[in-house]
């Protein structure tokens, strides 16, 4: 946490916090261009700050896109925020607010990011990640598949079962990286969600999705990022599940560190 605090510290890197919040999955070039400073003293500063895991990055070809990472104001908020008085963290608690808005107003590529530690090893992140006996427990759906490159997913949910050709498995790197194409929203699955006609609508309209997690060993840790794009900008979609991913990763972490899931 000392990390964190240091880097808050700092007002040029609040203003490049700042700047992700307006703008989020900004190139270094973007950040400079939008601030008054030198693109060395911006890629220090940016530094500082992905070690205190304020912001997480993603590589989209030869460039390397910033997001915002909330998991450390959280744990600044349950620590500190009820200890003292609203007076002396105002500013604090007006920044976890704004950096605990959904991530969808990047300017380069509508995509949810989003990056958790948790204590556990890839192989049981992956396993987690893939076992019915797990996903079950923190996500509430299964999956039916080889988890082989290019072959077809089931996704189970209770009674609800969404089957479509389009429901493939895009990558599968044991351990590493899994990425595959999001389900169809089905009548049935609307149902069970209890969807309005107007939200079934605009959720049918959007192309499909996909969600892509890439698990790196840190010692006695897992890094574990979550990008959630293939969408249009103004996803309905995109919006609803940068809801849902930050307490559907919470309860996982729970899950591998505790054994028990958060409960529902």
């Amino acid at each position: 946490m000392d990390e964190v605090f240091k880097a808050l510290a700092d007002p040029s890197r609040r203003r490049l916090l700042d700047s992700l919040n307006a703008a989020d999955g900004q190139t270094l070039g973007q950040l400079c261009a939008g601030l008054d400073m030198a693109r060395q003293s911006v890629s220090k500063h940016l530094a500082v700050l992905e070690v205190a895991t304020l912001i997480t990055t993603v590589w989209r070809g030869r460039e390397k896109l910033h997001y915002l990472n909330a998991v450390p104001i959280n744990a600044i908020a349950d620590r500190w925020i009820n200890r003292y008085s609203r007076a002396h963290t105002r500013a604090l608690a007006d920044l976890k607010t704004a950096l605990e808005q959904p991530l969808v107003t990047t300017v380069t590529k509508p995509e949810f990011v989003y990056t958790t530690f948790i204590k556990t090893t890839p192989e049981r992140l992956w396993q987690a990640l893939t076992d019915p006996a797990f996903t079950a427990q923190y996500w509430g759906v299964t999956f039916e598949t080889d988890w082989k490159q290019g072959s077809p997913m089931t996704w189970k949910l209770r009674d609800v079962t969404m089957t479509d050709p389009a429901q493939v498995v895009l990558e599968s790197d044991p351990h590493r990286r899994l990425s595959f194409t999001w389900h169809t929203i089905t009548a049935e699955f609307a149902a069970d969600q209890k969807m309005g006609d107007e939200l079934i609508q605009k959720l049918s309209s959007e192309r499909r999705s996909k969600v892509t997690f890439e698990i790196e060993p840190q010692g006695e840790i897992v890094k574990l990022t979550v990008v959630h794009d293939g969408v249009d900008p103004g996803s309905t979609l995109l919006e609803m599940v940068s809801q849902g991913w930050p307490a559907l990763l919470s309860s996982l972490k729970t899950l591998l560190e505790t054994g028990e899931p958060l409960p529902d």
